[in-house]
């Protein structure tokens, strides 16, 4: 991820000493899976608050960056990707995406660019209903112009844009005209959040979502979608280190030697891997211990979305 940033908060003075009236509100980021979104939340906010995958449907609840664009404070929300559910995580996944467009000031439609407009597109734009809405084509960087003109002229055919922007969260081009026309749609009002705060996850499953992004990077192919993380210890030591025991928790026992790896060697490369990103986060030394637990259609157990922020969906 580019160290691209919108107004570094720390360089803004206290919300007393700004000359104008503050804003504040929310946008919601939607589209289907493996459109961008959390890498351009990512890139807007200047930090890791959202993990990113080439796997599909990694994001699970809403995540809220957040970042200060002069005097007006945007919360961005990144939803889950949204797409036709099929199990009961799929569906309260699906479900958040949507609560997070409907309490949103604007809503942000992000399109692959390279992948065009598919049904699975079209058919969100067909859901998005009232409100305000920005067109947001991703991916720039993989499409040529003549045919990125092409699709901004017939993704606006379908209606409700207020605007498109074009942009390629993997290299920053065009965030800074998103994060402006977003700061002007905002409404007046208090600050939401302290000026410097990135990210309203508390630390804990930050930590968590870190590790599964380890996981997903090294195991996607041989753990398709049946493994979460919960932190169930954080500690604080006396050398000013923290203390950190996690939960990778799988569906089936014949899942346990993926995880572990040959000779341990899977779960200690994740193991690091994370550790560094957590310590990177938290800017402090961490130690982190990964346990593996089987909990059979842990996907049934209304607790584990509750630890992932999701609502249980009854049947």
């Amino acid at each position: 991820m580019p160290d691209t940033k919108i107004d570094e908060p720390a360089a803004e003075p206290a919300p007393a000493a700004h000359s104008g009236p503050t804003r504040a509100g929310f946008v919601a980021l939607i589209g289907a899976p493996n459109a961008g979104k959390s890498t351009l939340v990512n890139v807007l906010v200047g930090a890791k608050v959202s993990i990113v995958s080439h796997k599909a449907q990694t994001t699970r609840s809403r995540i809220r960056g957040i970042l200060m664009v002069g005097a007006t404070q945007l919360i961005l929300v990144d939803t889950p990707g949204i797409f036709t559910p099929k199990r009961r995580l799929d569906r309260a996944m699906v479900s958040a995406a949507w609560g997070g467009a409907g309490e949103a000031d604007v809503t942000a439609l992000i399109v692959d660019a390279a992948r065009g407009l598919d049904d699975n597109v079209r058919g969100i734009h067909t859901r998005l209903g009232g409100g305000r809405h920005v067109l947001v084509l991703n991916k720039i960087d993989r499409v040529k112009k003549e045919r990125l003109l092409a699709l901004a002229e017939e993704s606006n055919r379908l209606g409700g844009f207020e605007a498109t922007f074009m942009v390629s969260a993997l290299d920053g081009s065009g965030v800074e005209d998103l994060a402006r026309h977003l700061a002007g749609a905002m409404p007046e009002g208090p600050l939401l959040y302290p000026e410097d705060q990135v990210a309203d996850a508390p630390m804990r499953i930050m930590a968590a979502e870190i590790t599964r992004e380890r996981i997903y990077h090294w195991l996607h192919e041989e753990l398709p979608y049946a493994s979460t993380v919960e932190t169930t210890s954080w500690s604080e030591r006396k050398d000013g280190s923290v203390r950190i025991e996690q939960t990778i928790f799988i569906e089936r026992e014949s899942q346990r030697r993926i995880v572990l790896g040959h000779k341990g060697e899977a779960i200690k490369r994740i193991s690091m891997e994370a550790r560094i990103e957590i310590a990177r986060m938290l800017d402090q030394t961490v130690h982190l211990f990964l346990f593996v637990k089987v909990r059979e259609n842990w996907g049934d157990d209304p607790e584990r979305y509750s630890e992932m922020g999701l609502e249980f969906p009854k049947d």
